[in-house]
């Protein structure tokens, strides 16, 4: 056979060889999933993740493998917590005390996994953890009502003046106005100071929320998040103490209904305490539990 047929011949194989791999690759991912994460330790602040690694579908012409460490939030959402080539990782930007589904997905330049099955792990306790009793049974009403208590799970006397608590919620209809009250607490409603806060959505009137919006803004409908925020003004609690139970109560200064069910830190009555992990406690500025979008 003459050379240039060979050659011919040969390049229509390469070609035929490398369209075959493409039409693999293109009725799916060309890198095989990783394995399920497993929690190889667990502290405060710091949670170490293992996992079988991936693979290329159609060996050959493989590049370097990175895996992204993920908290699947949606359908192709999710929040990145960090990535790595080894298929081991060490993450340290997490809040104790909360629960975290964790999932991994593989990527390289040329090809992609499918994203591993998720691992929930609830992080080790910090300094201090919020527990929550929803005392109201109707979270359509006029009036947000539960009960919070602090408690210091660290190893030293925790100053309350230190804590920073915060009740996320979203003010739907572009209503945010409201009225937090303590209506009694084990160490006294004086010793307790509430501010609501709201975030004015990106492009609003200068000076954010401290300028009076212009009429039809937000738009209504639109919901606005924010919080409650509880701080103290003294105290201190020993490693295991808590500050008792403290009764809050929100409305608007309209008494209109609130709608609670879209509120991050809203969970349904179920007349026991829990450790609610979607609200927030900081101790002098550093999160010690919680976490809205884990």
């Amino acid at each position: 056979m003459p050379a240039r047929r060979v050659a011919a011949t040969i390049a229509l194989a390469a070609l035929a060889s490398l369209l075959a791999v493409n039409a693999a690759r293109a009725d799916g991912p060309a890198i095989s999933t990783p394995g399920t994460p497993t929690v190889v330790a667990n502290e405060p602040h710091q949670l170490t993740l293992s996992w079988a690694p991936s693979a290329w579908v159609e060996p050959g012409s493989e590049q370097p493998i990175n895996y992204e460490v993920q908290v699947p939030l949606g359908p192709n959402t999710y929040r990145f917590l960090g990535s790595t080539t080894d298929t081991t990782i060490t993450l340290t930007d997490l809040a104790p005390g909360t629960t975290y589904r964790i999932a991994i997905a593989a990527r390289a330049l040329g090809g992609y996994s499918d994203t591993s099955p998720t691992t929930t792990v609830r992080t080790a306790a910090g300094r201090a953890t919020v527990s929550y009793l929803n005392l109201d049974w109707s979270p359509t009403n006029n009036q947000i009502q539960h009960l919070l208590k602090v408690t210091n799970t660290g190893t030293a006397p925790l100053d309350l003046s230190t804590v920073r608590v915060r009740y996320h919620l979203r003010f739907e209809g572009a209503n945010t106005s409201l009225v937090p009250n303590c209506d009694w607490a084990a160490l006294g409603c004086d010793r307790i100071q509430q501010t609501v806060q709201f975030f004015i959505p990106p492009g609003g009137p200068p000076g954010g929320m401290t300028t009076p919006a212009p009429p039809g803004y937000p738009i209504p409908g639109t919901p606005v998040p924010g919080w409650v925020e509880l701080t103290f003004t003294d105290g201190t609690l020993a490693p295991g103490q808590s500050t008792g139970p403290i009764q809050l109560r929100h409305h608007r200064h309209s008494w209109s209904n609130i709608d609670e069910r879209d509120d991050p830190s809203w969970l349904a009555a179920t007349s026991q305490w829990t450790e609610n992990d979607r609200i927030t406690l900081d101790v002098d500025g550093v999160r010690e539990f919680g976490d809205t979008i884990s």
